[in-house]
């Protein structure tokens, strides 16, 4: 049996939720709190999750997860075989931990201090909006970011991209009203719009 370290809304936890889901794996939830992580700190050495035991083995970092789960279970795969297909999505998933992300992070700190500077927000937020136009071509002729089946760049971009169409009103987290309010999704995105609701559909192995 696998054990999750997850917190509520977690954007990360998401994508792991979504490739348990997948793969049919069931996984025992351990929920903790922002405000007091020793579970995760104990099993893990760090505080961030998701973080999951499996048959004894800790592994840390939502895409070190999606990589173990698709080892463990090959089908359906979440990653292509050929290797340089499979750097072309490590790639893509790089990119958008380390690229799409920055300009929501640095709105978020932004916001947070005493005075925040809101045209640099809205500059900011321009980049993070014009961005939508890249998945929307990436779409172009295909159901998926990464061809016709789901994979892991789906997993990746998802729990980030799905608030274009809002958030939960009982979700608190200002990183996640900054990818709501900033991510204006419109009729020039329909293919990216439909996109959201295709893997929206798809079961988690736990709820928000």
């Amino acid at each position: 049996m696998i054990t999750i370290y997850r917190a509520p809304y977690s954007t990360n936890c998401e994508r792991v939720g979504l490739a348990l889901a997948r793969k049919g794996l069931g996984a025992e939830s351990i929920v903790i709190s922002y405000e007091d992580r020793s579970a995760v700190e104990q099993v893990s050495g760090q505080g961030l999750v998701p973080v999951i035991v499996d048959e004894g083995r800790v592994i840390s970092d939502s895409r070190a997860i999606l990589r173990h789960l698709d080892e463990r279970e090959p089908e359906p795969a979440l990653y292509p075989a050929g290797v340089s297909k499979r750097a072309e999505l490590d790639l893509f998933c790089d990119w958008f931990d380390e690229v799409w992300k920055l300009e929501p992070n640095e709105i978020e700190a932004e916001l947070e201090l005493p005075q925040p500077d809101m045209e640099r927000v809205e500059r900011l937020g321009a980049v993070v909006a014009g961005r939508l136009g890249i998945f929307e071509r990436l779409l172009a002729d295909r159901d998926f970011l990464w061809g016709e089946e789901l994979s892991a760049a789906d997993l990746v971009a998802f729990p980030f991209l799905k608030y274009a169409r809002g958030r939960d009103p009982h979700d608190p987290d200002l990183f996640h009203r900054v990818i709501d309010e900033h991510q204006p999704l419109g009729p020039e995105h329909p293919r990216l719009s439909a996109w959201i609701e295709r893997v929206d559909a798809l079961p988690r192995a736990f709820g928000p």
